[in-house]
């Protein structure tokens, strides 16, 4: 019969302790029971002080900061953030001085003017895509093609043309609008197209060459916006790859320029975590300075707590200094 294999002899081990181990979980930074009728910076202050609850806080305090410094907040997005229903809560970010420019990709102005121009926007891919019908909404093409020639002979970049055209043609819910709220505002709108992955690229009055300029111009106003945002916030909220990619080009390109851009603050935001925002909007941009944070969660959720953070942060700082 085979021998039992030797066993270590642990009768001389070296203990400490406990009062002297560094511990990474306290009791202090436990969460708290809720309490019914709290309020909104209640349920912020109950949250224990730990991984991801850290990071909501962290970012909140950042952004209300960034506003009371008058220092940039810059919203990037995809176009999910306008699907699931969260204009309303950006524009009045917008209104309130929070947001100080929006960038995104081609998709949005697709979304967001359907929305102005129906109510309603996001169609059954599934059930159209079989029969060719997937992308052919003809109001939708016609106005974006219209905006786009608009922003060719006015020199305008995509974005401002397309919330210039909203208000311009009145559409019936111009209200519900990001890019409408940003003409109004003065808040600069941009948008980076990729050329073939939007519905109206199919339709043959598109003007390609009149697309490219546009948000080639965006490109560059993006690239200006970027050049001031030291000390700021740059939040990427569901964009996997066009806008993390936009980020780091317009970065170098206005450091290239001498701008000194550093310790300013970036924040990604999706439902889970992708390579691109990971290296581009986290991690390479503040290697050298600042800080970049993960926020994971569905957008319909984030960032409503996120902005009801803000907004809570921004009245107490305010009610101190009064």
């Amino acid at each position: 019969m085979a021998k039992p294999y030797e066993i270590i002899d642990n009768s001389g081990i070296q203990t400490a302790p406990l009062s002297d181990r560094k511990s990474k979980v306290s009791r202090e930074a436990f969460g708290k029971p809720w309490r019914p009728g709290g309020s909104y910076s209640n349920f912020l202050d109950f949250l224990p002080d730990f991984l991801a609850a850290s990071d909501l806080k962290a970012v909140i305090e950042t952004v209300v900061r960034a506003v009371n410094n008058q220092k940039p907040v810059m919203w990037a997005m995809g176009a999910h953030v306008i699907k699931v229903g969260l204009n309303p809560i950006l524009i009045d970010l917008m209104e309130k001085g929070v947001i100080r420019s929006v960038s995104t990709n081609g998709a949005a102005i697709i979304h967001d003017s359907e929305i102005a121009l129906a109510g309603k926007t996001s169609e059954f891919v599934d059930q159209s895509l079989g029969s060719g019908g997937f992308g052919m909404a003809r109001e939708t093409a016609d106005f974006l093609s219209k905006a786009i020639k608009s922003a060719e002979a006015e020199s305008m970049g995509l974005g401002q043309a397309v919330g210039e055209a909203i208000l311009e043609d009145a559409l019936p819910y111009a209200q519900d609008s990001i890019f409408a709220a940003g003409a109004r505002l003065g808040v600069p709108m941009t948008v980076h197209v990729a050329m073939g992955t939007d519905i109206i690229h199919m339709h043959p009055d598109f003007d390609p060459k009149a697309a490219g300029a546009a948000t080639h111009r965006d490109f560059l106003v993006f690239a200006n916006l970027v050049s001031g945002l030291s000390q700021g916030v740059f939040l990427n909220v569901g964009s996997a790859v066009v806008m993390p990619e936009v980020f780091l080009k317009a970065l170098s390109l206005a450091r290239n320029l001498g701008n000194e851009v550093g310790g300013f603050t970036t924040v990604n935001m999706d439902f889970m975590r992708h390579y691109r925002p990971t290296v581009n909007v986290v991690n390479r941009p503040t290697a050298e300075g600042g800080r970049g944070i993960h926020l994971t969660g569905h957008h319909e959720i984030m960032v409503p707590l996120l902005a009801a953070g803000v907004l809570e942060g921004l009245a107490a700082a305010k009610a101190d200094k009064e």
